[in-house]
């Protein structure tokens, strides 16, 4: 037998040239016949592994095991593996046995296979590693035979790695310290499992297995615990982590196995110390996540040992990688958790370790990294989940999270959100009156409970009172009553204290029992001790047993309630601070509801779904916003980080089906339709317009797809047809619902025409006429829904003839005798239903203008005025009408007071009449004559439509040739083209100036009405005249041209902002008639952006988005006026600014074409604003500037600006201007040093120069690495160059300027010498 020296063998093989004596070469003979000599040799005797042939042989064929057959290979792994196998057992029994005789002579044949075994294995993934495909695919043949032939072909390594490995297992089992004297022998033969053990786990593939992973993870702990391989162990762990990411989790299950089942830590302890003395840079990806995946695995599965460790680890919170950094918040998580859940310990300590990591989190939001502050937050979401509360931590993290709403991240915007609606959900403030977190009724039990406890404690002082008179010694123990009571007012004052949500609370969970109070007020013994102190009898005296047991007992149960009720106390200030904290942070929530990320948008609307819920009073906020949603266009499933996630209006309607339709399991049919129909109806409540528009789109995509029941729709008409007293907004919100409802279905409000008439349009409607005008509404849907298809001449509405009933209610509805402001919405809607629906409209509304005439113009009786038909107000809520208003307030009784309608001074009482009358006149004939258009659009459709169809039917039942049949097709063109003419010509000429239009008589009315203000002064007839004059322009571009500058003078003039409003929106629609007309004078349009009325500004800013971003008019230098908007004080208008900026934009070249115009008008001028407001404005209009010619174009004329200004201030806006662009090609730049001479005069001004610094910078910073920036170097040296004369030059021109001043101040003064010499010679 040869001489082996294993450490010798292993250093000789990790040379290239490995020599054998006997080397067999499989390509020389018969491979198979050498073989099975081999291997009869070691089955005959272990031992014969020694003898040179057979070990020459194994050497051999594992050296040229590529060339070996897959039968070959596995019988040369199975020879191998038996030896061992046979080795170990012998060995086993003779370390046992205590018999160096008979277990040292095995060692070298144990080395041997030993060596043989790991050679084997390092041959095999070489072999995996050079074959085509991956070990995946070698290792698991698929098919029916597939395995049988697998065997037969190619050998399947992965199949042989577990028992390997688990040989390896039972060999690092023997007593090694037994068979090898020295360190170094010993480990080297423990490195020949341990190493293919690490090899093998290098491979992603075989991991999987969960044999295979549990034998890696047997060998290391084997090799660890029984072999003192700890040290050789960390280094492997260490490099593995730091060069194989997937190896993170399997070292820390590694650690886990090791420290559990082989009660060794202390590897993981020494891993951990060095990890955490290891430093990250920010440029290193791939290291950090392995050592944070780590660290977050060991804190998962030891998070006892990791907390030991956990003050050196708390370097990597300051580390400059971020996935460290993220690591660290998990990990402080877990353990916190761990805390929480385990009850090892005293509990106190946990407490304070809990409060110290809550701290370190806490510390984290303002950490730099978005990812790190959305980590953060997502660690408290999970914690949130957990049976403890946290009752102390739980307001700091509430009050971090919500300041978490305003960050910059959208990402840390949704996790904040997500994390405010889980502290909703698991609050603990549910223990005494359930779930819900109304505001004021906490607010009442706080303030019952407080009355309670002021009632016993002055009860109990009184009681002391009486009891320290009869002390012996009285002075003193009144002096020890007063300190102790100081303690209790100060206790109190703090217990005070915390209903105000911004002071700190001390936070405790309530308890009902006694017992609590130990826990949660530790200063409330005190004054148990103290009440049996001073209850001792005086000695002098003699003892009442029976009353001083009394005393003891009544004292005790008073001192017991006591302290209930301030925990109780204490429990009702934490929660009303917490539900203040949430309802304090509703506006900013809701407008995250129209955040550009979906899923920011998503998780607040389930927040807010969350918060009704649970009753919170400012929810109602978030969902009545939340509705205009239903108007998103894209519905498509999105997917972000990986997660499926609901369109947003798909997750409207179910949040909007869970709030108001699903009703609880244990109600009754009737009684589910009876909520539903009730919370429809509430909905309308308070609702403005646009609330009210989208709900009707909600409400109908919901009746399109089913998912409105007719039971609920049968409940609604019985509520809105019920001939009880009922409150008027419940009969106002039916009617209004059902009228939605019927934009979907129209047999929703067909069936029930007759008690629409006699409800909205009979008794009731009169009464309350806000029900009327919904009513009319809920009338127009019986024509249908169809939206008209654009170039049809089909007109698919329904029409009524004139004798219907409807037509008669209506005009009895709009002939009532009423003073009321509501009346003219009612109106308005009323006229809309006439020509919406009947046949003929005009004739009925020609005789109701007759009708009003005669009413307005009939004289009054001497000595009376005219008296107001009053009606009762109605209640706050009734939305405004669409369009223009008369009234700030809809419901209010309008004066009646009456008007002149010749001279202010006339005598004669007949010239005096009911001003609401004329001004229900004015309003219906201005009404009429807008309407009136549309329903001519209406008959030139028909008659184009009949002419049409007459043309087909001649040119189907002729039979002339194609050529004729061309020259139909001009004829019926032509026709088409007389028709709209004719139209055209009627409505020009004809409506407000025919001798037969009964208009045309009230044309000159209102233009008198209008133009003299000092005689017609009812401020509602001057509204009510304004706008009628308004839409009797846009009949006529006639009438439009004569009047037009007296709308821009009222607008100019009157003091009234609604008349104002009302103009802006007016001039508008007379844009869209006749746009050349408002064009030449649309500089005065633009002055209501500089109105101070609100409602003026965005009514202007609203209609010259319009107008602009439709072309209706040019912008002709004015879009600076819209640039002011951008920085308006109010929110609403600085959005709508920047949302007709960013429409703007999407036009070809808009936003460039007139920026110079814009930076003129804010820079320079009576128009200009400060620097700061420029610098905000224009940085954001720049951001649009996105195409690199367009830059290059801005650059040459900025510069050319330079020349012509002269003040500073210029020079500074338009070197802002400059630093704006992006700088991104070479030809900008060029462009830049061409026009040098125009500036260089400049640089001298400090804030220019650092403009132009900026500037060299991004042009550095986009420069490509490969060419060298001497240019730009060169442009900088010229820079300080000019910059470095322009101080001269202006320190020598201040220089010449203060030598003339003192020049002229010389001659001044000899001047003065001069004059006095002479008078005193004189």
């Amino acid at each position: 037998m040869q001489d082996f020296n294993l450490q010798d063998e292993l250093h000789a093989l990790q040379n290239e040239d490995y020599t054998i004596p006997n080397e067999i070469d499989p390509a020389d003979g018969d491979i198979g016949g050498a073989l099975e000599r081999v291997v009869e040799a070691v089955a005959e005797n272990v031992d014969n592994v020694g003898e040179e042939e057979t070990w020459d042989g194994l050497r051999s064929f594992i050296k040229h095991s590529e060339q070996l057959t897959g039968a070959q290979q596995s019988k040369l792994l199975d020879s191998i593996s038996s030896g061992l196998q046979s080795t170990i057992d012998q060995l086993s029994h003779a370390v046992d046995a205590e018999d160096p005789a008979a277990f040292l002579p095995l060692k070298p044949t144990i080395e041997r296979f030993a060596f043989l075994l790991q050679w084997f294995v390092t041959v095999a993934e070489r072999g995996v590693a050079t074959a085509p495909g991956d070990a995946a695919t070698l290792a698991k043949p698929k098919g029916r035979g597939a395995r049988k032939k697998a065997v037969e072909g190619k050998w399947n390594w992965e199949e042989q790695i577990a028992p390997t490995l688990t040989l390896m297992g039972k060999a690092l089992r023997l007593r090694t310290h037994r068979l090898w004297s020295t360190s170094a022998e010993r480990d080297a033969f423990v490195n020949c499992f341990t190493r293919p053990a690490y090899q093998i786990a290098q491979n992603e593939t075989y991991l999987r297995n969960q044999d295979t992973r549990l034998a890696v993870y047997r060998i290391i702990c084997l090799a660890v615990k029984q072999h003192a391989q700890g040290f050789s162990a960390q280094t492997s762990i260490m490099q593995n982590l730091q060069y194989f990411e997937h190896l993170s989790e399997p070292m820390a299950d590694v650690l886990a196995v090791l420290a559990k089942d082989f009660d060794h830590a202390q590897l993981a302890e020494e891993i951990l110390r060095e990890i955490a003395s290891k430093s990250f840079s920010a440029q290193d990806s791939k290291g950090p996540r392995s050592f944070g995946r780590f660290l977050t695995r060991m804190a998962e599965l030891l998070p006892r040992v990791v907390l030991k460790q956990i003050s050196l680890l708390l370097a990597h919170l300051d580390s400059e990688s971020y996935p460290m950094r993220m690591a660290l918040i998990e990990v402080l998580g877990t353990l916190i958790r761990e805390l929480a859940l385990s009850e090892e310990g005293e509990q106190e300590a946990r407490e304070k370790q809990i409060e110290k990591l809550f701290e370190l989190l806490n510390e984290r939001f303002m950490d730099l990294n978005g990812y790190v502050r959305a980590k953060v937050i997502t660690t408290l979401t999970k914690l949130c989940n957990l049976p403890p509360k946290f009752p102390k931590q739980r307001q700091q993290i509430t009050e971090l999270t919500i300041a978490s709403l305003e960050d910059k991240s959208s990402t840390v915007r949704r996790y904040a959100i997500a994390l405010i609606t889980r502290l909703i959900l698991t609050h603990p403030f549910g223990l005494l009156h359930g779930g819900p977190l109304n505001l004021t009724a906490w607010q009442e039990r706080y303030k019952k409970v407080k009355e309670e406890l002021n009632t016993l404690e002055q009860k109990m002082g009184v009681l002391e009172g009486q009891r320290d008179a009869e002390e012996e010694e009285g002075q003193k123990t009144a002096e020890d009553d007063d300190d102790d009571d100081d303690e209790e007012e100060e206790a109190d004052e703090e217990e005070e204290e915390a209903d105000d949500p911004d002071e700190s609370v001390v936070k405790a969970e309530p308890g009902a029992e006694d017992d609590d109070a130990s826990t949660v007020a530790p200063r409330r013994p005190k004054k148990a001790k103290k009440v049996k102190k001073i209850k001792a009898p005086r000695k002098s005296e003699p003892l009442d047993l029976a009353a001083v047991t009394q005393e003891q007992a009544l004292a005790a149960m008073d001192g017991n309630m006591v302290i209930k009720l301030r925990l109780t106390k204490r429990y009702y200030a934490d929660a009303l601070r917490f539900i203040r904290i949430i309802e304090n942070s509703m506006d900013i929530l809701s407008t995250l509801l129209v955040s550009t990320n979906k899923a920011e948008v998503l998780e607040a609307m389930e927040f807010f779904r969350v918060a009704h819920e649970y009753e919170f009073e400012s929810a109602q906020m978030g969902i009545k916003k939340m509705v205009h949603l239903i108007w998103t266009k894209d519905n498509n499933v999105v997917g972000e980080d990986g997660k499926e996630l609901k369109g947003i209006r798909a997750r409207l309607l179910e949040v909007y089906r869970n709030l108001y339709f699903d009703a609880p399991p244990d109600l009754e049919p009737k009684q589910v339709v009876n909520r539903i129909a009730k919370n429809l109806i509430e909905l309308t409540y308070s609702a403005t317009l646009a609330e009210l528009t989208s709900l009707e789109e909600l409400l109908k995509t919901m009746m399109d797809e089913g998912q409105i029941q007719m039971d609920v729709v049968h409940k609604l008409w019985d509520v809105y047809g019920t001939e009880r007293e009922i409150p008027r907004q419940q009969r106002r919100g039916a009617i209004m619902i059902l009228g939605m409802l019927a934009v979907a279905k129209r047999e929703v409000v067909t069936e029930k025409i007759e008690t629409l008439l006699r409800i909205g349009l009979g008794s009731f409607g009169k009464a309350d006429l806000n029900l009327a005008r919904f009513s009319c509404i809920a009338l127009q849907r019986v024509s249908g829904s169809a939206k008209k298809v654009k170039g049809s001449l089909v007109d698919n509405t329904m029409r009524l003839p004139m004798d219907n009933a409807i037509f008669r209610k209506l005009e009895e509805a709009i002939e009532w005798p009423c003073a009321t402001a509501a009346w003219f919405g009612m109106a308005e809607q009323a006229i809309n239903t006439i020509y919406l629906l009947g046949e003929q409209p005009d004739t009925l509304c020609q005789e109701i203008v007759k009708n009003l005439t005669r009413r307005a113009f009939t004289p009054l009786p001497e000595n009376r005025s005219p008296k107001a038909r009053n009606e009762p107000l109605d209640k706050p809520g009734v939305p405004p009408t669409p369009g223009f208003n008369l009234l700030d307030d809809a419901d209010t009784v309008a004066p009646t007071s009456p008007t002149a309608t010749r001279t202010p001074g006339s005598a004669i009482s007949n010239d005096f009449g009911d001003a609401f009358a004329l001004s229900q006149l004015v309003f219906v004939v201005g009404h009429v004559a807008i309407k009136h258009i549309v329903y001519l659009e209406l008959v030139e459709r028909e008659l184009k439509r009949r002419k049409d169809e007459a043309a087909k039917d001649k040119k189907s039942k002729t039979k002339e040739a194609s050529k004729e049949g061309e020259e139909l097709e001009q004829v019926a063109g032509n026709a088409e083209d007389d028709i709209g003419d004719i139209i055209s010509g009627v409505r020009e000429r004809e409506l407000l100036y025919g001798p037969a239009s009964l208009l045309a008589l009230y044309g000159p009315m209102l233009k008198e009405i209008c133009g003299t203000p000092r005689v017609y002064k009812n401020v509602y007839l001057r509204r009510a005249a304004t706008i009628a004059l308004s839409k009797f322009m846009c009949v006529s571009s006639l009438y439009c041209e004569d009047n037009l500058l007296l709308l821009f003078k009222i607008m100019e003039t009157s003091r009234d902002p609604t008349m104002r409003s009302n103009i802006v929106i007016a001039l508008g629609d007379v844009a869209i008639s006749f746009s050349n007309m408002i064009d030449e004078n649309s500089n005065r349009l633009y002055d209501g952006l500089a109105d101070k009325d609100l409602t003026v500004k965005k009514n202007t800013l609203m209609v010259l988005t319009h107008l602009i971003l439709n072309g209706m008019i040019k912008v002709k230098g004015q879009l600076g006026e819209m640039a002011k908007c951008l920085e308006d004080d109010e929110t609403r208008i600085a959005d709508l600014a920047k949302l007709f900026f960013s429409e703007l934009a999407s036009k070809d070249n808009a936003v460039y074409n007139n920026l110079p115009d814009v930076i003129s008008h804010l820079s320079t001028g009576d128009h200009a604003v400060d620097e700061e407001t420029f610098q905000r404005t224009m940085k954001y209009i720049f951001g649009f500037i996105e195409k690199e010619k367009q830059a290059e174009s801005i650059v040459e004329k900025l510069c050319q600006r330079f020349r012509l200004a002269t003040d500073e201030r210029q020079w500074r806006d338009i070197a802002f201007c400059m630093s704006m662009l992006p700088f991104k090609s070479e030809r900008s730049m060029k462009k830049l040093i061409e026009g040098l001479p125009f500036y260089q005069d400049k640089l001298h001004e400090e804030t220019v120069f650092k403009r132009f610094n900026e500037i060299l910078s991004k042009a550095r910073s986009n420069k490509q690495t490969t060419k060298p920036d001497t240019e730009l170097k060169e442009f900088e040296q010229i820079l300080l160059d000019f910059k470095a004369k322009g101080e001269e030059d202006q320190h020598f021109q201040e220089q010449v300027e203060q030598t003339a001043e003192k020049a002229k101040k010389r001659a001044v003064k000899r001047a003065r010498q001069k004059r006095r010499g002479s008078g005193e010679w004189n």
